[in-house]
């Protein structure tokens, strides 16, 4: 594979305040959105895309933010829109259906911007959104195919989102026009997603840079008598601070048990010596995300149970980024990291043997899939990587086609281990697995509410792997800013 290249980190604070403070010049332009939507139509040839954006937040909980989706397209980050592509022979014409605030509403929220700035900043003409319905109707007459981008607010909970906004407004429409032709857009626009260009991957870049300095920040800080909130405090505020926009999803702080509660957002826990604590927190930056998983030592020092078992996850990410490059194999990738934390796990005596089987507490048909019935399994419970981009989950040309990493991915490698009796507790009652339980509890005893994760993020560019988050990750690194860590007052 080609080298692995690393980009040199931001080491003070005031410099990189400096940098965020200057403009980007890679944001994206109305060019490249007007590409994008030129590439959808491609796809489609003839026919209606709807797509429906995100709608003005019933609560005061928050800022309003745009679907991933809908903002690909066309950049808009105002509630309340639609957009309208037809196409004819693979190329669209694009109108943006746009709301309006009452005059006086919009002294408590603001304004959106009027036609005239639309067309000069994203290049897209606009029209009232009370025109969708009837220009909708007019196009479903002439018997065109539409095609529709569900309004759903994560890709991650679609199967959970039916009763949305574009679902409601797509239902109404085929109840009117019996016999009207509806399929789902969002393959094509996931795809076009998956390979992120050149302004893209310098957004995520910054991204990773704030959400590098923010865990910085957290092994400076942490020390006794503290909250896990006192952590996400910590990582949250640096964030702000260096010019994100928000975090890029909830951030985890589990200490003890909770860190082996693979997404625990309450951080509520007084953390004890001698603990480990996850900390799974990311930046966004314009709107693009970041995603940075750290462990560390509640007293500032790991003790050598927890070295050994950290030892196991850090072989397991250096095993991924070997096998992470231009036309690499995303499943050789992971084999080689379950590989490496078997061996670990056997020689730990966490697991009987490193091919050794269980009966698992899950679906799996164990001939066809034999890799869901090793006993590693109960142990690493997740995958080791995710693209990102404009959703912490975002998609991955390593998830189409041959399944091989492709000059503009961006992803995470994330390998973890999470040791807890509860997961004994959870095993069918087989013969076997008495027998894998009885031989492996004394092991997880000495381990017991032990949770690892280590997680960077990475680009594939022409030049091969880039890990873009530069935060220490070997644990005399991590010992050299916990253990003069002061606690905060």
């Amino acid at each position: 594979m080609r080298q692995l290249r690393v980009r040199a980190p931001v080491f003070t604070l005031v410099c990189f305040t400096l940098a965020s403070a200057a403009s980007l010049s890679a944001q994206i332009t109305a060019t490249e959105y007007a590409s994008r939507r030129d590439s959808v139509a491609a796809h489609i040839g003839s026919g209606v895309v709807i797509a429906l954006g995100g709608r003005t937040p019933v609560s005061d909980g928050g800022p309003f933010r745009q679907l991933p989706a809908f903002r690909y397209l066309t950049g808009y980050e105002y509630a309340d829109a639609a957009l309208v592509m037809v196409v004819q022979d693979g190329r669209p014409a694009s109108t943006l259906f746009v709301h309006r605030t009452a005059p006086r509403r919009s002294l408590y929220y603001g304004i959106e911007p009027d036609s005239a700035a639309i067309a000069a900043e994203l290049g897209l003409p606009s029209r009232p959104a009370d025109d969708l319905v009837h220009v909708a109707d007019s196009l479903a007459v002439l018997g065109m195919a539409f095609h529709t981008l569900r309004d759903f607010a994560a890709a991650d909970f679609a199967r959970a989102d039916s009763l949305t906004r574009g679902q409601a407004f797509m239902d109404a429409l085929a109840a009117r026009h019996p016999g009207l032709a509806v399929s789902d857009a969002h393959p094509i626009v996931d795809r076009l997603r998956a390979r992120k260009s050149d302004a893209e991957l310098d957004l995520i870049r910054k991204a990773a840079e704030i959400s590098g300095e923010g865990h910085r920040e957290l092994m400076r800080r942490i020390g006794h008598g503290m909250h896990e909130y006192d952590l996400q405090a910590v990582v949250e505020a640096t964030f702000l601070h260096l010019g994100a926009e928000r975090p890029a999803y909830g951030s985890i702080v589990g200490s003890g048990p909770n860190a082996t509660v693979l997404h625990y957002m309450k951080n509520r826990r007084a953390m004890q010596p001698g603990e480990l604590v996850v900390i799974d927190a990311g930046a966004e930056y314009d709107g693009y995300a970041a995603d940075i998983t750290r462990t560390l030592p509640v007293s500032g020092s790991f003790t050598a149970d927890q070295r050994e078992l950290y030892q196991v996850v850090r072989a397991a990410l250096a095993a991924a980024e070997r096998n992470s490059g231009p036309g690499m194999s995303m499943r050789a990738a992971y084999d080689s990291t379950l590989e490496v934390q078997a061996r670990g796990l056997a020689r730990l005596g966490l697991i009987e043997a490193a091919d050794a089987t269980f009966d698992p507490p899950w679906p799996a048909n164990c001939e066809r899939f034999p890799r869901s019935c090793r006993q590693v399994m109960l142990f690493t419970i997740h995958g080791i990587t995710h693209g990102i981009g404009l959703e912490v989950h975002d998609p991955l040309q390593a998830y189409y086609d041959a399944g091989t990493f492709e000059v503009g991915d961006a992803f995470t490698i994330e390998p973890g281990l999470y040791v807890s009796a509860r997961q004994l507790e959870i095993l069918p009652e087989t013969p076997r697995n008495r027998r894998f339980i009885a031989n492996i509890r004394a092991a997880v005893e000495r381990y017991e509410d032990t949770g690892i994760r280590i997680e960077d993020d990475y680009v594939i560019t022409d030049e091969g792997l880039e890990r873009i988050t530069h935060v220490p990750r070997e644990l005399d690194e991590i010992e050299a800013l916990t253990r003069r860590s002061p606690p905060l007052p």
